[in-house]
């Protein structure tokens, strides 16, 4: 046991520096919360870069805010060695290691949170009786819900999303001048070919990404729900890939696919719960929201190329674009079978038009209809000066 410890924290014994890439929004985030009691949770996407984030913040806190390192505890949940313990028998022996007194300020990162069973009531007790400042980390949206609100008012989650184009750039050591401004389109057409998983911006190794998809969706979805039918998920998937920024037929899918719609419908949530994907609902009335169907786009483009291939540049855009928007919760605009891409939840419409222009019905419906703010992103240009 001793062991794992010191191998997982190797602050304790020798000077510690992230060595990897930082990305600095998400590293002001947990700093953000640094002095308040709230547990943080980071999400998203497996290979996101999770991991890398908690253990640069961990770099941080030792060399900037001048953290005693046998202060700070990090552990990966998942380890098999530690499958037979709860997490408070973990930090127990954490804190006998160092001899900490139960008064003593810690600061817990928790990689991989999910793989205990009970770790929501876990951390709710940690929380409630010790000093100890909990930052933790899962690749699963359903495992995160709470479904006891043992973590209610107690926890805030931080979702890490693929590398922006900014971050792109400082991945492949890409510095543009404003004298060569020009070259941003060719970098940004790289970046819609690339996606933004950061191992894979690193490398371009493509069968990093096509096991990636295959490990994610075996082990999150295939025997995590213990589904026999296997090429029927991996099919669901292509299909899903397929019809990114469209509204998505379900019952379609099924007939395609020869399964039921009750199916379809589960199978959709599973890769939600991934990050796989993400759906977005109609927008309007809340009857309207459940009988018209979803768009979807991908988690991230990167693995949607893979599996379509580069092309569609414009549903490429509008997926990158949602990306950029997510936060803002929005949804889609149809009326009388004219469609706008997106409603934010604060009214903010905007229709996304790569290198192109609304039509006549598309340009009517967008004038007339009431938003706070209207927005047409039309070009690399115009998307890299969205900030909302």
């Amino acid at each position: 046991m001793e062991e794992i410890l010191y191998k997982s924290n190797p602050w304790w014994e020798d000077k510690y520096t992230f060595n990897g890439i930082s990305r600095n929004k998400y590293l002001q985030k947990l700093e953000d919360f640094l002095n308040n009691k709230d547990i943080i949770f980071l999400t998203g996407l497996r290979r996101i870069g999770k991991t890398s984030i908690l253990k640069n913040f961990i770099s941080l806190l030792i060399n900037e805010k001048n953290i005693e390192p046998k202060h700070i505890f990090y552990i990966s949940l998942d380890l098999i060695a530690l499958s037979d313990m709860t997490i408070g028998e973990i930090i127990k022996e954490y804190k006998k290691l160092h001899r900490l007194p139960s008064s003593q300020k810690l600061y817990i990162f928790l990689d991989e949170v999910t793989s205990k069973e009970n770790y929501q009531q876990e951390l709710k007790n940690i929380y409630d009786t010790e000093d100890i400042k909990i930052y933790a980390s899962s690749s699963s949206a359903s495992l995160l819900k709470d479904k006891n609100a043992y973590l209610t008012g107690r926890q805030r989650v931080i979702e890490v999303m693929p590398l922006d184009f900014e971050e792109y750039l400082i991945f492949k050591k890409i510095t543009i001048k404003k004298s060569d401004a020009y070259l941003k389109e060719s970098y940004f057409e790289d970046y819609m070919s690339d996606g933004g998983m950061p191992e894979y911006v690193l490398t371009g190794d493509i069968s990093y990404i096509q096991n990636l998809i295959d490990n994610i969706i075996y082990k999150d979805i295939i025997a995590y729900h213990n589904i026999k039918n296997e090429s029927v998920i991996r099919d669901f998937y292509k299909l899903l890939m397929e019809r990114s920024g469209k509204q998505l037929s379900l019952n379609k899918m099924a007939n395609i696919l020869s399964i039921g719609v009750d199916s379809a419908k589960r199978y959709l949530s599973y890769f939600e719960d991934t990050y796989l994907i993400y759906t977005i609902e109609k927008y309007g009335k809340l009857n309207e929201k459940i009988k018209n169907p979803k768009k979807i786009y991908a988690g991230d483009i990167g693995l949607k190329n893979v599996v379509t291939g580069f092309r569609d540049k414009g549903a490429i855009f509008e997926n990158l674009v949602f990306l950029k928007i997510k936060h803002l919760h929005p949804s889609y605009l149809y009326i009388d079978g004219i469609e706008l891409d997106f409603m934010t939840e604060n009214k903010i419409l905007i229709e996304v038009k790569y290198n192109s222009i609304l039509n006549q019905k598309q340009q009517k419906l967008y004038d007339n209809t009431d938003a706070n703010k209207k927005i047409v992103i039309d070009s690399i240009d115009s998307f890299l000066k969205l900030k909302i």
